[in-house]
């Protein structure tokens, strides 16, 4: 992989972030909110890497409009209440961001967040200065379609044969498959190492800092 790729796009929740076991949280405590059927973790995990109205949709397929809007309303209300920092970070994963910057590499994350969600989260970790470009699921079409990696070259001025996506969910895999872009998988959050496989990414890594070893 030395040489190969000029653009890195990485997920931000359960790829950079250890933060799948509160989204999932959120999910279920929002559903009990509302009057929902709770789903079940791994239900709850399986949506994430989504837009947060596409998850819900997908978890409660039953109900209205309304319904669907208290959902995201108490998902969004409960995440926020949660203050974020560097040790929310996966170990090292700031030093790893920092190293691949100063070796050339251009960065980007490509999040099923919305914009105040990753702009939150990016301040209060203060890693926003390491990426060039991110684009979240309110500001273009939600994984897996492909229009936030496709938006993240064009910004970038670089190919899809010269870009990776790295995430750790099945969504973000079919997004890349979808955008035509080589990917990483990484077994750290949503989805099992077995689950991940099953798209044929290139490597499938612990965690995302094993990249550096492949990149050197």
């Amino acid at each position: 992989m030395n040489n190969r790729f000029d653009l890195l796009i990485f997920d931000w929740d359960g790829t950079l972030i250890d933060s799948i076991d509160w989204i999932t949280h959120c999910l279920q405590t929002a559903a009990e909110r509302c009057g929902c059927d709770v789903p079940e973790r791994q239900a709850a995990k399986n949506v994430i890497g989504l837009s947060i109205q596409k998850a819900t949709s997908t978890l409660h397929p039953e109900v209205d409009a309304q319904t669907l809007e208290q959902l995201v309303q108490h998902y969004s209300r409960e995440y926020l209440s949660k203050k974020l920092s560097r040790n929310d970070l996966f170990p090292d994963v700031v030093d790893m961001l920092v190293e691949l910057k100063q070796a050339g590499y251009q960065l980007a994350v490509a999040t099923g967040k919305t914009r105040h969600g990753l702009q939150q989260a990016l301040q209060s970790t203060e890693t926003e200065d390491l990426f060039s470009v991110t684009r979240c699921a309110d500001e273009t079409a939600s994984k897996p379609e492909p229009k936030m990696l496709l938006e993240i070259m064009q910004l970038t001025n670089c190919p899809p044969e010269r870009s990776l996506m790295v995430g750790d969910s099945i969504h973000d895999l079919q997004m890349a498959s979808n955008a035509h872009i080589s990917s990483v998988a990484v077994y750290c959050g949503a989805h099992s190492k077995d689950t991940l496989q099953h798209y044929e990414p290139l490597l499938c890594l612990a965690h995302a800092t094993e990249l550096l070893a492949y990149l050197r």
